[in-house]
């Protein structure tokens, strides 16, 4: 394992005290008064875990109080409470309901000394020159502004950022190998009625909608001219698919946490369902078996990062700029990495993951041992391979991004309806 010996704050201590001029290191009076700091972030559960906040104190010597709401209740709290928080740990699709209210504060990306190694996903949208861009709320498309004071969204990057990049997935379809007895190829099989009474997906309106087109699709039912932005007659169509499917008892449950996601598959009263990497991972380290199923028609995508409040100003702003350049360092990477997610700086996990972690959560390598998530739960043997393969084999079949729609406000309400049927 490869680890680095001194904290960052150990180092900037030393800078501090040889008088070293850097862009990034802060000023002497900013280290003796950054233990009084104190920032609030909120997000989802996915990245708002203890286990960083812990090593914020200990790395970077303030203090971050972290809040865990599901993906409806962030939207809400940073739409119309700004003075409630100082970070906001979002999505970007989130961010496209959010920034106009001018509730966050653009970000000068001159001071994110690991910009230049963000993955070009976040950019311009491509994982390489030759990447189609996919469907959806892109992040890139919702990622910059045209100034400090911008309040719309810039066509191409600029020198400001309305949310710093930080973690990333390929989601797809979770099912249960074993009580399912056969290969699962393509998201139509969330509806076949071989599965009566055993599948779900999860009740997060935004979200969902897009494994409903997923679906859809695959069946056949519906060409969509953009499964992120689709027209109210696509809506009633997919949503109507759904409602005839729901009658007729093919869902056991519908889902909006991840511990309701884990509890449905580890106890089998569900075989496939819509999931997220890590609740796949909190259900092998049961030892059920669980698969994040590749499927022929591609991925669902979703990126988040961090936001700033428009009332974030002085140390505090100075102690949040030093908080995202540690994040992008390597250590919330490597953690979020052995979880199944992706870093916006993969490079940097490397240093904090080992060879064999690496090669399985990133370059689709067989384990060359036992690989554990970051407590300490094994998830795969050796000789196992990752679900889907290789960060460009995953990131590479991106089909749609996680969107908000022109109808919105008209989607909502009919998957309301679907739900309430």
């Amino acid at each position: 394992m490869t680890t680095k010996k001194l904290s960052r704050r150990g180092l900037l201590k030393g800078a501090a005290a040889a008088g070293a001029a850097s862009a990034f290191p802060a000023p002497m009076i900013w280290a003796q008064n950054i233990k009084d700091v104190t920032l609030r972030q909120f997000g989802t559960g996915v990245s708002n875990l203890n286990e960083v906040a812990q090593k914020v104190k200990e790395d970077l010597g303030f203090t971050l109080e972290m809040t865990a709401l599901d993906s409806d209740a962030v939207t809400q709290r940073a739409a119309t409470q700004p003075g409630s928080f100082d970070i906001a740990d979002i999505e970007y699709w989130i961010c496209k309901k959010v920034w106009p209210t001018g509730n966050l504060q653009a970000m000068d990306v001159s001071k994110i000394k690991n910009y230049d190694k963000i993955v070009g996903i976040f950019k311009d949208g491509k994982l390489t020159p030759e990447s189609t861009i996919a469907q959806g709320t892109a992040p890139h498309t919702v990622g910059f502004t045209d100034g400090p004071d911008g309040t719309t969204f810039a066509s191409e990057q600029t020198n400001w950022m309305t949310l710093i990049p930080t973690i990333y997935n390929a989601d797809t379809l979770g099912i249960r190998p074993d009580l399912i007895g056969r290969p699962i190829e393509t998201w139509a099989e969330l509806l076949n009625p071989e599965f009566k009474g055993k599948a779900s997906i999860l009740d997060i309106s935004s979200i969902g909608i897009m494994d409903a087109a997923m679906v859809c699709e695959a069946m056949g039912e519906i060409a969509y001219g953009d499964k992120g932005n689709m027209t109210r007659e696509e809506i009633d169509k997919t949503m109507a698919i759904f409602t005839e499917a729901k009658k007729a008892g093919q869902f056991r449950a519908f889902w909006k946490t991840f511990d309701e996601s884990v509890n449905l598959m580890a106890s089998g009263e569900v075989v496939i369902q819509s999931m997220w990497s890590p609740a796949i991972t909190a259900v092998k380290s049961r030892g059920i078996d669980c698969v994040y199923q590749p499927l022929k028609e591609g991925y669902r995508s979703w990126g988040g990062g961090i936001g700033l409040s428009k009332n974030l100003s002085g140390l505090e702003l100075d102690a949040a700029y030093e908080y995202i350049n540690w994040y992008l360092d390597g250590w919330v990477g490597g953690f979020l990495m052995r979880q199944g997610y992706y870093s916006a700086v993969p490079e940097t996990s490397k240093n904090y993951m080992s060879e064999n972690e690496w090669g399985y959560w990133f370059e689709g390598k067989e384990a060359t041992d036992v690989i554990t998530n970051p407590f300490g739960d094994a998830m795969a043997q050796a000789g196992e391979v990752r679900d889907g393969g290789s960060f460009e084999e995953r990131m590479g079949s991106v089909a749609c991004w996680n969107a908000v729609m022109d109808e919105n406000q008209y989607m909502v309400r009919k998957w309301n309806e679907f739900i309430a049927a």
